[in-house]
């Protein structure tokens, strides 16, 4: 098969004395462009966080909305990420990116100005659609740009770089917006990039097409994201409302639904998921590894963002610069990997590491309601520069396990788990923290408090906050006291939690990866 250039702006590439490809300015403003839409991308998926105590306060959702709020973007992303790919290999990569990037900038003017959380719930899905037109088309143009393989490498590594980028200034970004103006604005800070995009990528990028594209098969996207979505829904609803009602109806439809996409792509002779990967014992160890880090990475910051601003009344921007310890630490961990892994055997490496963000998880179960930031941030560090290498290395090994041939369904494989396993993280984790939230208030909160302001209280930590602003004296205090006191419980538990599913990681990464050599 021939990579089809088509459309191109200009002279694509130059020759070298060796006959060696090599690119010129054009190709590398175009890198940046990219660059820029995964930044964006990126920190789309954290930037969020720090505006939940002003959501929770203004558009009063339910817990199980505000979770939805959260991850539906994740979920979204997770299950139509590969058929995105294969729509942009038959229309066009270039004008994919451009359409997902004018998609994305429109809704997101749309979330800022949001009026409900159901509105909110469906922005951010909107936006989840958006977001999985932008990594795989960035990353395709990547290899079309770049023929030549050292120059290639040093593209890849910018573009990983961003998401390490995004991720790491997105609550930052958020903390600045959040101290002068509404929760809303930290949508906004997607559309000029997004807008930048569309005006420059027609001049520095350009077009791809494949003659012998893949079929689509958007029925298998559609069970693969309803599997998802359905499970998630019962679990939500068993968090908020208990066991019972329609969280069981919810979660067997999700697992039916689940098994028959499974079977579809097992009976399919071009799958949109290549399931017998699993067959490869490095394969299915390493994705798993992959998957439940960002689980974990996910689903602790949540919390930390919260604990912050709720519990400890910091202002968004002292919560945001709070968080830049943990940033750095993922940027560096990220960057120390590659080069520790020359040296030492890849299984060591991810134990060390997933033992490592045990350690921090185990610091934020001593987090008390008076003054825990030194104990968070240096909780926070452990953690990120504990997994940052975790994921490069597992990355690597997913792909390079698989055979040649199948080495790019393996890929599509690894960005479906990573986005899963971060959306699954704040579910599964924010849905024990609410259910214990939940019990534990039902007993604390003072005698005289209205059945409607307790019900509210006990929604979201966001929102007895709120209600206790509005009481008089010892009332209002003895509400907020007990709702952190709840919030933290669960905040300890979930911790817990983690920490043990990052310790069995690091004796399954042992055990089962310690033949792979170094390098």
């Amino acid at each position: 098969m021939e990579d089809v250039i088509v459309d191109t702006p200009g002279p694509l590439l130059t020759a070298t004395d060796g006959g060696t490809a090599k690119v010129g300015k054009r190709e590398w403003a175009g890198l940046a462009v990219l660059a820029l839409a995964c930044l964006v991308y990126s920190m789309d998926l954290t930037v969020l966080h720090l505006a939940v105590p002003q959501i929770s306060a203004q558009l009063r959702p339910t817990s199980s909305q505000l979770l939805w709020i959260i991850d539906v973007y994740g979920f979204l992303v997770a299950g139509l990420l590969l058929t995105m790919g294969g729509v942009g290999d038959r229309i066009g990569r270039r004008r994919l990116l451009m359409v997902g990037a004018a998609a994305f900038a429109v809704v997101s003017i749309i979330a800022a100005f949001a009026t409900s959380a159901p509105v909110l719930i469906g922005c951010r899905a909107l936006l989840g659609v958006a977001g999985a037109t932008l990594a795989p088309s960035t990353l395709s143009l990547i290899f079309t740009m770049f023929p030549d393989a050292v120059q290639r490498q040093v593209a890849i590594g910018v573009w990983v770089g961003s998401y390490s980028v995004g991720g790491a200034i997105g609550p930052l970004a958020g903390g600045l917006m959040l101290e002068h103006f509404w929760w809303g604005s930290v949508f906004l800070l997607a559309v000029p990039v997004m807008v930048l995009l569309i005006v420059l990528a027609p001049r520095v990028l350009p077009e791809y097409r494949d003659p012998d594209a893949h079929r689509l098969d958007p029925l298998s996207a559609v069970l693969c994201t309803g599997a998802m979505l359905l499970v998630v829904l019962g679990m939500k609803t068993a968090a908020q409302d208990g066991v019972g009602g329609s969280a069981v109806p919810a979660l067997l439809a999700g697992l039916l639904v689940g098994m028959v996409f499974v079977r579809r792509q097992l009976s399919s002779p071009d799958p949109m998921l290549n399931l017998r990967l699993f067959r490869f014992g490095t394969f299915r160890t390493a994705l798993a590894i992959n998957m439940l880090a960002i689980f974990v990475a996910f689903g602790y910051f949540l919390f930390v963002a919260q604990y912050f601003q709720l519990v400890l009344d910091m202002s968004p921007l002292r919560a945001g610069l709070a968080t830049i310890p943990a940033g750095l630490g993922f940027m560096i961990g990220s960057q120390l990997g590659p080069r520790i892994g020359r040296h030492v055997r890849p299984a060591y490496i991810i134990g060390g590491g997933m033992a490592m963000a045990a350690v921090g998880l185990l610091l934020l179960t001593q987090l008390d309601i008076t003054d825990g930031v030194p104990l968070t941030i240096a909780a926070s560090l452990l953690v990120s520069f504990g997994l940052a290498p975790v994921f490069g290395i597992t990355t690597e090994l997913i792909v390079g396990s698989a055979p040649p041939e199948q080495a790019g369904a393996a890929s599509g494989l690894s960005e479906t788990g990573a986005e899963f396993g971060g959306a699954l993280g704040i579910s599964i984790l924010g849905s024990i923290s609410i259910a214990i939230y939940r019990t534990q208030l039902a007993d604390k909160l003072p005698y005289g408090l209205r059945d409607a302001d307790a019900d509210t209280a006990r929604d979201t930590l966001g929102a007895a906050i709120d209600v206790a602003h509005g009481l008089p004296g010892d009332l209002g205090t003895a509400v907020a006291h007990a709702a952190k006191h709840a919030f933290l419980t669960g905040m300890h538990v979930t911790a817990a939690i983690a920490a043990g599913a990052a310790l069995v990681l690091a004796v399954l990464a042992v055990s089962r990866l310690r033949n792979i050599p170094p390098g």
